[in-house]
């Protein structure tokens, strides 16, 4: 159901939210979060909500979606609630702002009569960012910050100012992507022989703000030097490479689909290795809501890995008898 409320207020809103409780049966309790989604009105809402949606059935929550219209029109407020099969396991608050009420600080303002008692609160730029989420003012009443630099017009420039600008409660999707990776690389190190990573080799497209961060994660972990070389072919992460004294391991990933695990004295194996979907890093964000320290960690150590400028070249993928 979608119920349309065009110029609009927040009591508005929360007196149908009442009515519709009342009508429907309950549509709140039970939540476990808020999430606030900021971004500008357009096409791109209807994929940000479609992903909440999808993460709100693992995490049962209320939406709310800051929808920022022109700021040059007069000030009008259009609002929009969906429950039942238009919302997931939520319930989702579109609030379109226009004129002065699509500034940040009338945005926070609509958004603070909605949010749930006693519920944490998440806020999630699926588009451009704020430089710095944690002082802006959605971000002030949020303990978790998503963002995603690769969603953005200029993924380098905003990768630099998560870097800079990261406080405890930030995170981004360039490292909810890693996730797999991150997983199969353990798990190798974990087999027999135990030996010390003497130095990994990361390569990856050259734009690739989770290249990045994988080579800074691995700096920090394995304390060792990382060099982050482009690829020759493929989308995003293409290959890491650490080499131990009995030979190296290798996860290779060159069309974005499937890799493949190469380890010393054990035949190639084809692992699922699938670029994610933003509804599925989303769902694991909202899965914790204490400060994500490996990734601030991983921030960090992209200041140490070496820069290399000859194209890696990435092999085919087979998969050993």
């Amino acid at each position: 159901m979608i119920v349309d409320l065009p110029s609009s207020n927040t009591s508005a809103v929360n007196k149908k939210l009442v009515e519709l409780r009342e009508r429907g049966g309950v549509l709140a309790l039970g939540r476990v979060l808020t999430l606030v989604i900021v971004t500008d009105d357009g096409s791109a809402i209807e994929g940000a909500i479609e992903a909440a949606n999808a993460a709100s059935r693992e995490h049962p929550c209320r939406v709310i979606v800051l929808a920022r219209g022109q700021r040059k029109a007069a000030p009008r407020l259009d609002a929009q609630i969906r429950v039942g099969g238009d919302a997931g396991a939520s319930e989702v608050i579109v609030l379109r702002g226009y004129g002065p009420l699509a500034s940040d600080e009338a945005g926070a303002g609509m958004v603070m009569p909605l949010l749930l008692p006693d519920a944490p609160v998440v806020a999630w730029w699926p588009g451009e960012a704020p430089a710095v989420p944690s002082e802006d003012a959605v971000g002030q009443l949020a303990q978790r910050r998503i963002t995603d630099a690769l969603s953005s017009k200029n993924p380098i420039k905003a990768f630099e100012q998560r870097r800079a600008h990261h406080v405890a409660g930030d995170t981004d999707l360039t490292w909810t992507r890693l996730t797999s990776w991150r997983a199969l690389l353990a798990t190798a190190l974990d087999t027999p022989p135990h030996e010390d990573v003497t130095g990994a080799t990361v390569a990856g497209e050259a734009i690739s703000p989770s290249t990045d961060l994988i080579a800074g994660w691995l700096a920090v972990r394995l304390d060792t030097r990382v060099k982050r070389s482009p690829a020759e072919a493929g989308p995003g992460l293409v290959s890491v490479r650490l080499d131990r004294p009995s030979g190296p391991i290798e996860l290779i990933r060159p069309d974005g689909k499937v890799g493949s695990l190469r380890q010393p004295g054990q035949p190639d194996r084809l692992v699922a290795l699938a670029r994610r979907e933003v509804r599925d890093c989303l769902a694991e964000e909202l899965r914790r809501l204490d400060p994500d320290e490996i990734y601030g960690a991983a921030l960090a150590g992209v200041g140490r890995i070496a820069r290399g400028r000859a194209p890696v070249r990435v092999p085919a993928v087979t998969a050993g008898s």
